[in-house]
């Protein structure tokens, strides 16, 4: 089966996690990324530009209405809450604040779930509170792919921990772990050759 989207939940020490991430993933990886990362409200968005800088992929702020592609590494806006519409494009909304978070990551992976179904790769990043869980429980509901970082090698266990809690993830893995699980699913031949 092709997977058509990845959606990461990241919140406290997600600037390291991401960096490692993103400087693993090649320049060639086929499934456009789309990150809710909790960040502060005012946040002038420079660390995208340095995020930018350790990516062979296109990392930028997701745009209303925008079309999702591969290539790109799509990160919700500061106090915005990113949503996917079914025809897979982009809604930004200023909705309450849900898990005391704008942008929320079970919003992102809700609508996600929706939009994706069972082509949908959910994975669950170092934070210090439980937002993400409710959304990767629905990803799991809709037959996607449910990856959790190990708590032990997260910077803040609690955002996995609290995932792991809420339902069986398909892996449990170190951040490097997850990256090489997502380019053996990106490239599957590659195994074969």
């Amino acid at each position: 089966m092709k997977h058509e989207a990845i959606v990461i939940g990241v919140s406290s020490g997600g600037m390291s996690a991401m960096k490692v991430l993103f400087s693993l993933l090649p320049k060639d990886f086929n499934i456009p990324i789309i990150i809710v990362q909790h960040l502060n409200a005012r946040s002038d968005g420079q660390w995208i530009q340095l995020l930018n800088n350790e990516s062979n992929l296109h990392v930028k702020e997701a745009d209303e209405k925008e079309a999702i592609v591969a290539g790109n590494i799509y990160i919700a806006p500061p106090n915005y809450h990113l949503m996917i519409e079914k025809d897979k494009t982009f809604s930004l909304t200023i909705d309450e604040r849900f898990n005391y978070a704008r942008p929320s990551i079970d919003v992102l992976f809700e609508s996600a779930a929706e939009a994706y179904k069972n082509t949908l790769i959910g994975i669950v990043l170092t934070g210090a509170n439980h937002d993400g869980a409710n959304g990767i429980k629905r990803i799991k509901e809709y037959g996607g792919l449910a990856i959790v970082q190990d708590p032990k090698t997260a910077e803040c266990a609690y955002m996995p921990a609290s995932a792991i809690a809420a339902i069986t993830p398909d892996y449990i893995l170190p951040l490097k772990n997850i990256v090489a699980l997502l380019l053996k699913i990106d490239n599957p031949k590659s195994e074969s050759e």
